[in-house]
């Protein structure tokens, strides 16, 4: 009767009527809100998960996967990645470059770091380091600099404040070699690289990679509910000339179509909602 469309419930199950919809649509809204009380203390609360240790763990598994060595974690490194958000929320700018001519690499010289070769990732507003690493594996710049084989060393930094007027959580990532340490024989000292920030919109592939690793348990499981109540309208539409004659004569005809297209857009909607940053 709730789930498969027969005679005995007139093709018609009672997770997909009016009372079922807004029975589930409660328990999703239900879900959500108890776990981001349980987990944040607030109803409306989001859960970030981006730490120094995710995104080394992130990154070198993706250098791993290509076959190339793990990089260390510098503490000198995490510290320029530091130093370079703080004055990103100073100068209130968002680049590589500051307004005031500043490089990345100067922050590797305060801290005392002298590279062979040297990177910078930016990244912000993104709610777990899987998804920062995936938006930056979905560029050539940024994947360019996890799998740079010179690379020996990197040092985060994940720093909230306000930028422009909006609150934002930034993500640093500095790449290095030490100088003297270099990667072969006469190769050339000095190499820098800065994959640019973007304000092009991230495909809808990778925003929908960077969704799927965003998304808290309570989100994924009201997805799976949604996926379900899709399947049993859609099961419903092929048995649409079996419904009752009124039913049948008019748009109702088609009510599997309608509420199956309507609990995928609700899926689109939570996936979006989870599929934010930018790099």
């Amino acid at each position: 009767m709730v789930f498969v469309p027969h005679k005995g419930n007139q093709y018609r199950p009672h997770l997909i009527r009016r009372y079922g919809i807004l029975t589930m649509l409660l328990l999703i809204i239900g879900i959500q809100a108890g776990y981001n009380l349980a987990v944040t203390g607030s109803v409306l609360g989001a859960q970030v998960s981006v730490s120094n240790n995710a995104l080394l763990d992130t990154t070198n598994a993706q250098r791993i996967a290509q076959h190339l060595p793990a990089l260390n974690l510098n503490a000198k490194l995490s510290e320029a990645a530091y130093e370079k958000a703080n004055d990103m929320l100073k100068q209130q700018y968002w680049a590589h470059v500051a307004p005031d001519g500043t490089t990345p690499w100067a922050w590797f010289r305060k801290v005392g770091y002298n590279y062979s070769y040297a990177g910078e990732n930016l990244a912000k507003n993104f709610t777990t380091a899987d998804a920062a690493t995936t938006a930056w594996m979905a560029s050539p710049e940024h994947r360019a600099n996890i799998l740079n084989s010179h690379y020996t060393d990197v040092g985060f930094a994940v720093v909230s404040g306000t930028l422009q007027g909006e609150n934002t959580l930034l993500i640093v990532a500095l790449y290095g070699r030490p100088a003297g340490d270099v990667a072969v024989a006469g190769a050339q000292t000095g190499v820098v690289t800065a994959a640019p920030t973007s304000t092009q919109p991230i495909s809808v592939i990778t925003r929908i990679g960077m969704s799927l690793q965003s998304l808290t348990p309570a989100a994924l499981g009201s997805v799976m509910l949604l996926i379900v109540m899709t399947g049993v309208a859609l099961t419903a539409h092929l048995y649409r000339d079996k419904l009752p004659r009124a039913i049948n004569r008019s748009w109702r005809r088609h009510h599997g179509l309608i509420k199956a297209t309507g609990m995928m857009s609700l899926v689109l909607v939570l996936v979006t909602l989870y599929g934010g940053g930018q790099i």
